[in-house]
């Protein structure tokens, strides 16, 4: 596989070289972006770290890395959906970016595939040994969801944002580009009480890429167990889902772009996130699971 050299600057920071496959990443394995990893721990001993998330029900291991060694723990997660190769490149992009000059005071957690089995056989979704689910449609959520917790990924990550004290989050996905906050449920009661910061947050991390920013009900589509929602949620996490290009399957020059406009505003926001989870994130609004609404779901995409 051929490979190209990235480089791009942040500023007056000038971002270490990323590399990144010359081909689309669905032609990747997930033992492709085991060795990267693998790699970027060699490569940085002394900042980068490997662990294990936990077990997947394709019976491979979720791998992740950490980042840096400050106070305050952060995430960036993709791939909840398998098929959605785009997200993973980011990922992978962002974990070499900060490597090389992890983010001050912070600890950075990257996991750019949680939906293994998916990934593997080209499908958004994700098999059981009994069914079919959607990732992103797993968590508990208080206008329904299609699990909870009927994937051991999902588990895995629930369990381990808790155990680590997750403040602030990033979820990757393609294909419709922008970058949006809570709320994402089958509601029209789409307030947070936090809308200001969450703004700062997304302006922050579209500055490269202009994408359309806002609450995801609205900018997007209403989608019950969501993994943001549930940070949010149960935790007050200050959780972002970034939709990046538009395909799920970019070219090598569409995943160059993705990366060129993507990963600075990933450092961006959580360099602007708050240190602190949010105090007061119950839901308080009331669940509209009409038709009408429900409908809106695009689980295809």
């Amino acid at each position: 596989m051929k490979m190209k050299m990235l480089t791009f600057c942040l500023g007056t920071l000038l971002i270490a070289p990323i590399v990144f496959a010359q081909t689309s990443g669905s032609e990747r394995k997930y033992s492709d972006v085991v060795a990267e990893l693998n790699s970027l721990v060699k490569a940085h001993p002394q900042t980068v770290q490997s662990f294990i998330l936990g077990d997947s029900d394709s019976g491979e291991k979720i791998l992740g890395v950490q980042i840096g060694n400050g106070p305050v723990h952060n995430l960036v997660v993709s791939t909840h959906h398998g098929n959605e190769y785009g997200s993973t490149e980011v990922a992978l992009a962002f974990a070499q970016a900060i490597a090389a000059k992890p983010i001050a005071n912070q600890t950075v957690y990257v996991i750019p595939v949680l939906n293994i089995g998916g990934y593997n056989a080209h499908n958004r979704n994700e098999d059981t040994e009994n069914d079919t689910f959607d990732p992103n449609r797993n968590y508990p959520s208080p206008c329904g969801t299609e699990g909870p917790f009927t994937l051991k990924d999902t588990a895995a990550l629930a369990k381990f944002i808790a155990d680590k004290n997750i403040i602030a989050s990033a979820t990757l996905h393609t294909f419709s580009p922008a970058v949006t906050y809570p709320w994402g449920l089958a509601t029209n009661d789409l307030t947070t009480g936090y809308e200001s910061i969450f703004k700062n947050l997304v302006t922050q991390a579209t500055l490269d890429s202009h994408y359309p920013t806002g609450n995801t009900t609205e900018l997007i589509y209403p989608a019950n167990g969501s993994f943001e929602d549930y940070a949010f949620l149960q935790h007050g996490i200050w959780s972002l889902l970034f939709e990046l290009g538009s395909t799920h399957t970019p070219d090598a020059s569409e995943t160059a772009e993705l990366i060129r406009v993507n990963v600075p505003g990933l450092r961006r926001m959580l360099e602007a996130a708050p240190t602190e989870r949010a105090q007061n994130h119950a839901f308080t609004g009331k669940c509209d699971n009409s038709a009408a609404m429900i409908s809106r779901d695009r689980h295809n995409e």
